[in-house]
């Protein structure tokens, strides 16, 4: 009873020109990753591989061949299924040490255990029983086009907003900060900011202090990652708190992590499956975390609904006492429809709408 895998391509494109501080996307490409018993092969799982350019260190103009070269040869193992668990899966498989692949083959892995279900996780989410609640996202652009996204998401009924920042002018950015502020005070509206390591470590502090006279609840990443000093004064120092994201991508030992969040002491962590090597690293971040007291929340990275929906089946297994990263699913033109739906700031698994088979 051998499982076997292949890949499938997908372009995904975007609404409008996704917009950070290192440039700009006009389309994603994600590999879903299927997986079958050849005894039983209508049962098939899926998971989704998306490595974002910038940021995964497997992102390259040959990872589509790599990647199909590395299930070409997990193919050739024959390996019994009965042997598979989704969390022994480096060990076993020798996976690369590819980040997006291996939250994709570990979801995969995980969907045909439910029999393709796509119910990962059996909880309240995932019975449809109730949302997460989580953050409206706000794209970098030209001052009228943040404006209009603004008034949407709150017309939309968010009571938190994450606004990414550094690409516009900085008197600009107060000067939306200060509008938002206008109609929506702190305590009917929280907001978050990702700078995307924008500042330098020179002016990140006077920005901050600027920034935190319009009662910002947190900012990601003001400054680039692999500078653990300037951070951690950041950290010590700055009016807002400061979270922790493209400074874990690439940090897989375990005592390297600790060391890390010992020596930068970060308010949050900001945790991506995509980019930390999948739900089991997911899950060594979180104990981290919580031993060291550190606050975290999950984030999806541009994944299209496979992947969204596995990461919030994941998030749902916790107590989740803030907003959660889970609303990118529809910022695409051509997303597989599913049941997750968005309403009044939360995010929904409505189980009476279903699945739309892969393009």
């Amino acid at each position: 009873m051998p499982l076997q895998g292949s890949v499938q391509k997908h372009v995904l494109q975007f609404k409008f020109d996704a917009r950070t501080s290192r440039g700009a996307m006009q389309q994603h490409a994600v590999y879903y990753i299927k997986v079958w018993d050849t005894q039983q092969p209508q049962i098939v799982g899926v998971g989704e591989c998306a490595p974002l350019p910038g940021l995964s260190p497997e992102y390259n103009p040959e990872f589509a061949e790599q990647l199909q070269e590395w299930i070409t040869r997990f193919n050739r193992k024959a390996i019994d299924s009965e042997s598979v668990n989704a969390y022994n899966l480096n060990q076993k498989f020798n996976i690369p040490a590819w980040p997006s692949l291996q939250f994709g083959f570990e979801t995969a892995v995980l969907d045909w255990r439910k029999h393709g279900s796509k119910k990962l996780f059996d909880n309240y989410f995932s019975r449809s029983e109730a949302g997460i609640p989580i953050n409206g996202l706000i794209w970098m652009g030209e001052k009228a086009f943040m404006q209009q996204q603004i008034e949407k998401k709150l017309q939309e009924g968010y009571s938190c907003l994450k606004l990414k920042i550094g690409s516009l002018d900085f008197k600009t950015e107060l000067a939306i900060l200060q509008q938002i502020r206008e109609v929506a005070a702190a305590d009917t509206l929280t907001i978050r900011l990702d700078a995307n390591g924008a500042f330098t470590s020179e002016e990140a502090q006077n920005k901050l202090e600027q920034l935190a006279e319009y009662a910002i609840h947190s900012i990601e990443q003001p400054i680039k990652p692999q500078q653990p000093e300037a951070m951690a004064q950041l950290c010590q120092h700055s009016p807002i708190p400061v979270a922790l994201d493209e400074e874990l991508i690439g940090v897989t030992n375990p005592a390297a992590r600790q060391q890390l969040l010992l020596e930068i002491k970060p308010a949050y962590l900001i945790l991506k499956p995509t980019l930390l090597g999948g739900l089991k690293a997911t899950k060594e971040w979180i104990y981290l975390a919580e031993e060291q007291k550190i606050d975290w929340w999950i984030t999806s990275a541009l994944e299209s609904n496979i992947g969204l929906n596995a990461i919030s089946q994941f998030t749902a297994a916790y107590t989740l006492k803030r907003e959660q990263g889970l609303g990118t699913g529809q910022l695409y033109t051509n997303n597989i429809n599913s049941p997750l739906r968005i309403q009044a700031g939360k995010l929904y698994y409505d189980a009476a709408t279903s699945w739309d088979n892969l393009p």
